[in-house]
């Protein structure tokens, strides 16, 4: 009867009176039935499971082994501090024996209301050097006997062109942020797959997805990390070894005034794009939530650069377009 009244009100009635009616009958059909309740329940399902996926994060790093290389400064650094304040047992490592004394006394001086922290470990190696790399994968191990989570961290950034520069450079760029890693991580792997437990983390670069001009031997070092790590969690899935690609953006750190040459001499200088990057303690704690959510493949940038990815697969040939474009922008600014 109710119905037949309702269309019986709506003849003859203004449009906007008849809006008004239908709003109204939506609301009470919305009401009447289960709506709002499975609404309300699915949202309820889904704070639940936030809440659940913060807890087991914070178990999973609480008391975990974890190494971080390139721990002395930038991101490594920061790193550091928020997995050390996650209550996880560091082993950092670096070059630099001041600056891991440094940061090692300001995590054990520093407080937090997260709950128990511990004393970190340091262990210091030269990633270019393959043999010092071996030396210090055993002396990680030596700290706690075993590890978790290893975060190869540790890298170098190049500028230059292709045309200028000398091939030892390719060889030095490949070795810090390709063959360093990579050594490290199978020297570490028997041990995580002894136990059956580990996880693995490549910190990486959206120039891992795709190139720009004038990073030829950084872009190609971060393709080829990008590759091995996929193939080693394909590989180590039957193991129970976890893999983790993060790949950022630009990050507001010295990696541009470090960064090498076409000649191999250093750059120098902080460049626009990396002054204006995210800030490590950011990104961080990115990478924190990440790893502690046990992804897979994640991607820390900017809206544009995260389609530029997808415009390389779907529209490939507007994408050449618009790097050819940038290589002769920048040309044309470095000439001026």
């Amino acid at each position: 009867m109710r119905d037949q009244g309702w269309s019986a009100r709506t003849r003859g009635t203004p449009a906007r009176a008849w809006k008004s009616m239908l709003k109204e009958r939506v609301m009470d059909l919305v009401t009447q039935t289960t709506i709002l309740p499975l609404l309300f329940g699915c949202l309820g399902i889904f704070s639940l499971f936030r809440v659940l996926q913060r807890i087991r994060s914070k178990a999973y790093l609480r008391n975990a082994v974890v190494v971080v290389t390139g721990a002395t400064s930038g991101l490594g650094r920061e790193c550091a501090r928020v997995f050390h304040a996650a209550g996880a047992k560091l082993v950092l490592c670096g070059r630099n024996v001041e600056a891991l004394e440094e940061l090692t006394r300001e995590l054990a001086g520093s407080s937090t209301s997260q709950g128990q922290t511990h004393k970190p470990y340091t262990v210091t190696f030269d990633l270019a050097d393959p043999g010092a790399v071996a030396a210090g994968a055993a002396e990680i191990l030596q700290c706690f006997g075993y590890v978790d989570i290893l975060i190869n961290n540790a890298g170098v950034s190049y500028r230059g062109a292709i045309s200028d520069t000398i091939v030892d450079v390719d060889r030095r760029v490949m070795e810090i942020n390709y063959f360093g890693p990579v050594a490290l991580t199978k020297a570490l792997l028997p041990s995580m797959v002894k136990r059956k437990r580990g996880h693995i983390v490549a910190i990486s670069s959206i120039q891992g997805k795709i190139s720009i001009p004038f990073r030829s031997a950084y872009s190609a070092s971060k393709h080829a990390t990008q590759a091995f790590f996929d193939c080693l969690r394909a590989e180590m899935e039957q193991d129970d070894i976890e893999v983790t690609v993060i790949s950022p953006g630009y990050i507001y750190t010295n990696l541009s005034v470090n960064a090498v040459t076409a000649d191999g001499s250093r750059y120098g200088a902080l460049d626009k794009n990396t002054a204006q990057g995210r800030s490590p303690a950011e990104v961080a704690q990115d990478v924190l939530a990440a790893v502690g959510k046990k992804k897979k493949d994640v991607i820390l940038t900017d809206l544009l650069p995260f389609m530029a990815v997808y415009l390389r697969t779907l529209a490939p040939g507007i994408f050449f377009r618009i790097m050819a474009s940038r290589a002769r922008k920048e040309r044309k600014f470095k000439n001026s």
